[in-house]
């Protein structure tokens, strides 16, 4: 009796497999989405009827036979087909109910595989403009920090070797730390304050330099950005500046809240062009890729300063 029973379900099924599959895969993407609608309101017309009929033949000529003992009347096709009353109350609504069921999940599932896969897709562009970006500023900084190294050793001077050496912690930095989408700030402050000495080399005493911290707990922030605005201070400010160039650095981190601020001095016979602060374009990048409407990078300029101050929400 179970088996009767069973095979008169799957029986049953079978008109609404196929009318899922005519909605799902034939009737909106060809008549729907190419919004032929006066079409494809008579093509769903028809076509569930036709289902309707499919389903009563089946329940009476196939289903019903495997759980009623003969003899036993039934309905001829044409009389099934004919008694629209009968299909439109009980069989069409049945088909048409599980019909939606079927397309729901169906267009549900698609839609969050979707939503996945431009996240995936968002995520790995994300990524590759990210990389890109590091990219092009790390041969920048490396071309200068070499020519410092090339102008000392030229002229045998014995701040050669002290170069050197602080060139190979910042490698050390830029090569094997700052592979992920963060570093440790206490990370980035050492590379700071390694880059500021190996800039010092290049000029006397006239050059100074102030670097003040405020920081109550670690953070994570992104690698080279840091880098990328006191390499802009030294080559805008104390590369122009014949006089005495200041630079000012001050860097906070208390509770959710990180600033960074560096100003310099700009000489009065500065002339600006087009090539100046290209790296400042570059980190806004790097930061709308990272933190989006979390950060606020301000940049100040007047007539013997420039200052850049970035500051982040954790």
């Amino acid at each position: 009796m179970l088996a009767k029973a069973l095979i008169f379900i799957s029986i049953c099924f079978i008109p609404e497999i196929i009318a899922s599959y005519f909605i799902a895969y034939l009737w909106i993407p060809k008549f729907i989405k190419v919004k032929r609608y006066v079409l494809a309101i008579i093509v769903f017309v028809l076509a569930f009827y036709l289902f309707g009929v499919l389903s009563r033949v089946l329940v009476v000529h196939v289903a019903e036979p495997f759980i009623r003992t003969p003899p036993f009347e039934q309905e001829s096709i044409q009389e099934i087909f004919a008694d629209y009353r009968w299909l439109l109350a009980k069989y069409i609504p049945n088909i048409l109910l599980n019909t939606l069921v079927f397309v729901a999940v169906k267009y549900y599932f698609e839609d969050e595989r979707e939503k996945s896969k431009k996240l995936i897709l968002a995520k790995e562009k994300s990524e590759i403009e990210l990389k890109t970006l590091k990219g092009q500023l790390n041969p920048h900084f490396l071309f200068n920090t070499l020519n410092n190294i090339y102008s000392l050793s030229v002229i045998n001077s014995p701040k050669t070797s002290t170069s050197i050496s602080k060139l190979s912690d910042i490698l050390d930095h830029v090569l094997y730390r700052c592979n992920g989408k963060f570093v440790l700030l206490s990370n980035e402050i050492e590379l700071l304050k390694n880059f500021i000495e190996l800039e010092k080399l290049r000029y006397d005493e006239r050059l100074q330099v102030t670097f003040n911290e405020e920081v109550e707990n670690d953070t994570e922030v992104p690698p080279l950005i840091l880098l990328s605005l006191v390499e802009n201070a030294f080559k805008h400010g104390a590369g122009e500046d014949s006089g005495s160039p200041i630079i000012d650095i001050y860097v906070s981190n208390k509770g959710s809240d990180f600033i960074f601020k560096i100003s310099n001095t700009v000489s009065k016979d500065y002339q600006p062009n087009n090539k100046r602060n290209l790296g400042l374009p570059n980190v806004r990048k790097q930061l709308d890729l990272i933190y989006k409407d979390a950060y606020v990078l301000d940049i100040l300029e007047s007539e013997n300063k420039f200052e850049v101050t970035l500051r982040v929400n954790q």
